[in-house]
């Protein structure tokens, strides 16, 4: 299987490289939380506690991490959002629309305000 993903990237013009392991976590966990920062644009979630909640609540999220809303703020949303960025040009910038409130909320600063 290794050798035919190998000639199928290689086809296509596909440079493989190593991802490692804060990649892979980057690229499943921050998509979460601008989408959290969507759904409180959106209005369906009042507060992004409500969203850590369901995660945590719902979803089996590890209750130590305080929901993905939490853990965002306490890695600093300025990082998640340059993250983000950096990961919507890499990899193209259609399916990676950063949400303009965790925008906003990285480039002031702040967080959530649970």
């Amino acid at each position: 299987v290794e050798e035919l993903v190998a000639e199928f990237s290689k086809k296509l013009g596909i440079e493989r490289r190593e991802i490692t392991d804060q990649e892979i976590l980057e690229r499943c966990l921050y998509p979460m939380v601008t989408e959290g920062a969507r759904i409180l644009e959106e209005g369906v979630a009042q507060r992004a506690s409500d969203i850590d909640v369901i995660w945590v609540n719902g979803y089996g999220w590890p209750v130590y991490t305080g929901g993905p809303m939490f853990w965002a703020e306490q890695l600093g949303l300025g990082e998640v959002a340059s993250a983000y960025e950096r990961y919507a040009e890499a990899l193209g910038a259609d399916d990676w629309q950063l949400s303009p409130r965790l925008r906003k909320l990285a480039a002031a600063g702040d967080g959530f305000g649970s």
